[in-house]
């Protein structure tokens, strides 16, 4: 894991899967769950997202 993220968008994404996990619970649905993604790639400081678009960029080129 290589790619890292910067400090604004790790506070984001983990706030962002914080709200989707307690929305999930209030409404007692399993959507909820979707909010762990965001919430574990932000604590491991991790984008795979990055990783797609490098290797897009290096296929280019």
């Amino acid at each position: 894991m290589t790619c890292g993220i910067k400090k604004p968008s790790r506070a984001f994404r983990i706030s962002a899967g914080v709200i989707i996990v307690t929305l999930g619970l209030i409404f007692q649905s399993y959507w909820g769950l979707l909010g762990l993604v965001p919430i574990v790639f932000g604590a491991l400081n991790y984008c795979p997202l990055c990783n797609v678009k490098h290797y897009i960029v290096k296929w280019r080129n």
